[in-house]
């Protein structure tokens, strides 16, 4: 009889750890259909239409913002994955909101919304309730961007093309850096992707590079990903030059998703690569703004 309750009290624990282990999951968008599959882009699924998808940190929800056809309106809405529902999220007072990025605690979402005639970040609860503009308390340029949360959910990265400040959830900047002097020959836009690692101090991004690059089917600077480590102030270049990659998400320390266009190709696609450069290999072809749960 003991052993039998032995026995029972282990497949109990064991069927509740596994329970626990949910598989980790990707988003991402193909033109404007919204998909979440598993790591690998087996099993993938649509979701929804609109742009800029952002699951979950616990892989059931997907974050992202609707598109309207003949309009500029936008708004952030949240997909249950379990059951397919979709809420817009109310009490965001604007009509053109988008780019959610959600707080590692799955707590919150940082967001652009436009407001009279300029662009701010807006914070609300991922319930739809506290919604409020963030305010920083220091003069910013006319938008900030590429919101990257850290792993205490209490602040957070963003840049304006000039400078990556370092934010409190209360508008102080706990830290301000030139961009010109970030990354050698780079330039950065209102759309690039920056997250921070589990570690806390290794941001991952990508850039526009000041390199002399022509290819048929693309117009403008090429994108190369990069990492940047705050303690010791080193970035380093993850993709090289021709190699015209951006998006980039955290898997692990070691690995990471990135969108991709490779040279004749019409279209990006979603590659996995390590992060000594070893490893690239295709996962989602003709897809792009991969996001990773945790």
């Amino acid at each position: 009889m003991r052993l039998f309750r032995i026995f029972a009290v282990f497949l109990c624990t064991a069927v509740a750890l596994h329970a626990g282990d949910a598989p980790r999951k990707m988003a991402y968008a193909r033109g404007e259909a919204l998909y979440v599959a598993n790591l690998d882009g087996s099993g993938a699924k649509k979701i929804a239409t609109g742009a800029d998808p952002n699951i979950s940190p616990d892989g059931t929800r997907l974050a992202f913002n609707t598109q309207a056809e003949k309009t500029p309106e936008r708004h952030i809405a949240i997909a249950d994955l379990a059951t397919g529902k979709i809420t817009i999220l109310p009490g965001i007072p604007s009509n053109n909101s988008y780019g959610p990025v959600w707080s590692p605690d799955g707590a919150k979402l940082i967001f652009n919304t436009f407001v009279g005639s300029d662009w701010r970040l807006g914070v609300i609860d991922a319930d739809g309730s506290h919604f409020h503009y963030f305010e920083p308390k220091a003069k910013v340029g006319s938008s900030l961007n590429s919101v990257a949360w850290l792993p205490d959910s209490q602040s957070f990265y963003a840049q304006d093309l000039d400078s990556l400040y370092h934010f409190a959830l209360d508008g102080t900047v706990q830290e301000k850096r030139s961009l010109t002097k970030f990354i050698p020959r780079a330039s950065f836009n209102s759309g690039q992707q920056f997250s921070m690692a589990g570690d806390g101090h290794t941001l991952l991004l990508d850039a526009d590079m000041d390199e002399n690059i022509t290819r048929k089917y693309w117009d403008g600077p090429p994108p190369a990903v990069w990492t940047f480590d705050f303690a010791t102030g080193k970035a380093t270049r993850l993709t090289p030059k021709g190699y015209f990659a951006w998006d980039p998400a955290w898997i692990s320390e070691s690995e990471i998703l990135c969108a991709v266009q490779p040279e004749k190709s019409r279209e990006a696609s979603i590659y996995r690569l390590s992060i000594d450069g070893r490893k690239r290999e295709l996962v989602v072809k003709n897809a792009s703004n991969p996001t990773v749960s945790r």
